[in-house]
């Protein structure tokens, strides 16, 4: 019996009209605060390397550390979630992550900004999942695309817009100080975002008591599954091959989880339920959103490093370099979640071949370049383009991918979804900035060709996103 069989995804009493576009808001703004931080500081590591003297290896950390402490606890935050009720979760990891932003922001060392940034990176994992659980249990059916679509178009600005907010804020501050107000920023946020979450957000238990029982073993094997499998990717400083031995030990213990899990479940509700991979929106849907993490997120650590530290330009003109492919992602987000449920997963394959076609061209019109000052100018349609496509890859396939699965197992479901999305990103970076790095000391410096060959990559990657995509597209017209 599937998951759907059990419980139906659209179970349960109709939710408030009045109240949920608000609670959906508040979600949103704090989804796209915490999404938000994993590019800011991008921009902001010189700063901070001259105002706290950090090690290549503090940086490493200031920057990896969120995205790594963010993947661990996504599915357990989820959980609790659905067993508990969101807003208890939510308000918890806003609070929590408001106060790590003010830490963070009053940091007097290398070491203090790392522990502040882990804090960070846990309270954004716990929120992220209550903000998808939220919209499948506040909306029904086809009315999810709409409000999927919004977060599709908060995600995607809030990846690509980092480093422009962050330009922006260091050109503010000024150099010594600047980089303390892309962390000091998210405190008035924050604050409201807990009082407007406590008051507009359903407090009711998603589960009856005797059901809250949190599946710890489950937590523990999860937890080091995936922190095994995202230290290697995340610590680049880390040299030697006897990192990567950390990855089939992660996949092993992964595996324990799995059947910790199908043990677990015959006799009470476990931490995730392994029956949700049987629907093959699912599977396909994470597998979609794992790939096209890895290509996808990679291109902005790329650009600005070319942008930057190859031609010489300053955070903020990175930042509005970037800005097309924000634009484009957020108006192409908005359509794709209000047509998703009559298009389907075409839809989701048309947006893959868009983004790949984007960034061939973004390759084709860095090849032609007259100079290096005409480069932010000429890659600006081409990412425009590329943007559009990625608003209909994200919420759409999003929407797609939780259209089954019940209201019960919503933070859950999204929690997963989510952690394969932030080891994609942790796979891509790594492994598009290892191409950028190693062409540019083959080509002896050339920032240009390192670019051009790491965004091939990343299309390559995306492309791979296309296949599954399209395999899913023949299912459905088999069936």
């Amino acid at each position: 019996m599937s998951p759907a069989d059990a419980a139906p995804a659209d179970a349960g009493a109709p939710p408030d009209e009045g109240r949920r576009w608000q609670a959906l808001g508040v979600g949103l703004v704090a989804a796209f605060m915490t999404l938000l931080d994993v590019s800011i500081v991008n921009v902001a590591v010189p700063s901070i390397d001259r105002a706290l003297g950090a090690s290549p290896s503090d940086l490493q950390w200031v920057l990896s550390g969120y995205a790594l402490t963010f993947g661990l606890v996504l599915v357990s935050a989820g959980r609790f979630g659905d067993a508990h009720g969101r807003r208890g979760a939510f308000v918890f990891g806003i609070a929590l992550f408001t106060l790590a932003s003010a830490l963070a922001g009053l940091a007097g060392s290398p070491e203090w900004l790392i522990a502040a940034r882990l804090l960070q990176g846990a309270a954004a994992g716990v929120v992220n999942p209550q903000v998808t659980g939220l919209i499948q249990e506040l909306f029904r059916g086809p009315e999810r695309g709409r409000p999927f679509g919004l977060l599709g178009a908060t995600i995607g600005i809030s990846t690509a817009i980092g480093p422009l907010l962050g330009g922006l804020l260091i050109a503010t501050g000024g150099e010594e100080h600047g980089w303390r107000w892309v962390f000091f920023v998210n405190v008035p946020v924050g604050v409201v975002a807990v009082v407007l979450g406590r008051r507009l957000l359903p407090g009711s238990p998603a589960l009856p008591r005797e059901r809250r029982r949190l599946d710890v073993v489950g937590v523990l094997l999860l937890g080091a599954g995936v922190l095994l499998l995202l230290l290697p990717l995340v610590q680049q400083e880390w040299h030697g091959r006897g990192r990567w031995l950390l990855v089939p030990a992660g996949l092993l213990v992964l595996a324990a989880f799995a059947a910790w899990e199908r043990w677990y479940a015959r006799r009470r509700d476990p931490l995730f339920d392994l029956r949700l991979f049987g629907l093959r929106s699912y599977t396909l849907g994470a597998l979609i959103a794992l790939v096209y993490f890895g290509g996808f997120t990679a291109i902005f650590f790329v650009f600005t490093l070319y942008l930057q530290n190859g031609l010489g330009r300053s955070a903020l003109v990175a930042g509005l370099a970037i800005t097309p492919f924000a634009l484009g992602s957020a108006a192409a987000s908005a359509l794709g979640g209000r047509i998703v449920d009559r298009l389907g997963r075409p839809l989701v394959a048309v947006g893959l071949l868009t983004v790949v076609l984007g960034l061939v061209a973004v390759v084709v019109v860095l090849w032609w370049a007259p100079n290096d000052a005409a480069v932010p100018w000429l890659t600006a349609v081409p990412l425009l383009v590329a943007g559009l496509g990625s608003g209909l890859v994200i919420a759409p396939n999003q929407t797609l991918t939780l259209s089954e699965v019940p209201v019960r197992q919503a933070g859950s479901g999204a929690g997963m979804l989510q952690t394969g999305q932030r080891i994609g990103s942790a796979a891509g970076i790594a492994a598009v900035g290892s191409v950028f790095f190693s062409s540019l000391a083959a080509s002896a410096g050339d920032f240009t060709v390192a670019f051009r060959h790491a965004l091939l990559l990343a299309a390559g990657v995306i492309a791979l996103a296309l296949v599954a995509a399209l395999v899913d597209v023949a299912l459905g017209h088999r069936r």
